[in-house]
């Protein structure tokens, strides 16, 4: 099962929010969606759901048309705040239940079961307007998920959480996931999406910049190496090779770019004339360098 976005396309008079936009979003594994702040993240989101109208391309989830009781199959968590704030925070998760469809017997069980996983049960009996806004967006991704949906939508889920509440929700979306559950989200705390996803998608002014998994990604391109002499903790033996550049010297451990056609036994030769080798390996990017560049 996936959901795909094929050629989306939205303009909001002279802006082009969307620019035939595509990627396809697995089922069960985490997928990360990134993107600068206005890049279209949140109105592709939203096009999932009808909430804003397509000038083309389509949604598709197993292949066909997006329905309504397809949607209703969803879970969907916007960037803003969607609760009722004067409402008791029990109450409101399982009234959410019911509304997706939950038998009145079980809708309160689910809604407590979902603020037990989340770590906020102590708070069951609480109104909203009372919780910090890191246990409100805890409360928010219950309301998403107290109805078991077969996909997660979710924009932005980690914004404001202490790193606590960030294990807590960490922890459920890979569990989705692993139980077959599609799981697309969006965060700007890259570090965390290449932890927890197995493939993202970058997009950059509505535009699809990069999709792929974070393998895949994060070792495309030239070769990296680090690699420590004692006792230089400059790299100056590393200033004189060829087809080598330096990126950066940190503890004495140089990181350098390799040329397609050097040769990394020339320069485990080079850093061994230069004195006793105490590391070198090859090292791959970071997903936030991989999106830097994708923007670039």
């Amino acid at each position: 099962m996936t959901l795909e976005l094929d050629g989306l396309t939205r303009r909001f008079g002279d802006i082009v929010a969307l620019d035939r936009l595509s990627f396809t979003v697995p089922t069960g594994q985490v997928f990360g969606f990134l993107g600068p702040n206005g890049s279209g993240k949140t109105t592709a989101m939203r096009a999932v759901f009808e909430l804003v109208t397509l000038d083309a391309g389509a949604v598709r989830w197993k292949g066909v048309p997006l329905t309504s009781n397809d949607r209703r199959r969803f879970g969907y968590m916007p960037e803003e705040r969607g609760l009722y704030p004067g409402m008791v925070v029990v109450e409101q998760i399982e009234y959410l239940a019911r509304l997706h469809g939950v038998p009145h017997g079980d809708a309160r069980a689910a809604a407590l079961h979902w603020l037990e996983k989340l770590g906020v049960v102590d708070r069951a009996s609480s109104k909203v307007e009372a919780l910090s806004l890191g246990n409100q967006q805890r409360v928010q991704l219950a309301a998403a998920l107290v109805h078991e949906p077969e996909l997660l939508v979710l924009d932005e889920p980690l914004s404001g959480l202490d790193p606590v509440g960030v294990d807590a929700v960490s922890a459920v979306l890979v569990e989705q996931a692993g139980s077959g559950r599609g799981v697309l989200f969006s965060s700007h705390q890259i570090d965390l999406v290449e932890d927890l996803c197995e493939s993202v998608a970058i997009i950059d002014q509505g535009r699809l910049v990069a999709t792929g998994t974070v393998e895949e990604l994060t070792t495309r391109g030239r070769r990296r190496l680090v690699v420590k002499v004692e006792g230089d903790w400059t790299g100056a033996w590393a200033t004189v090779l060829p087809g080598v550049t330096i990126s950066r010297v940190e503890g004495g451990a140089v990181r350098l770019v390799l040329d397609e056609d050097t040769d990394p036994q020339a320069v485990l030769a080079a850093a061994m004339k230069a004195g006793p080798v105490e590391q070198f390996g090859f090292e791959r990017q970071r997903l936030s360098e991989v999106f830097r560049e994708s923007l670039a």
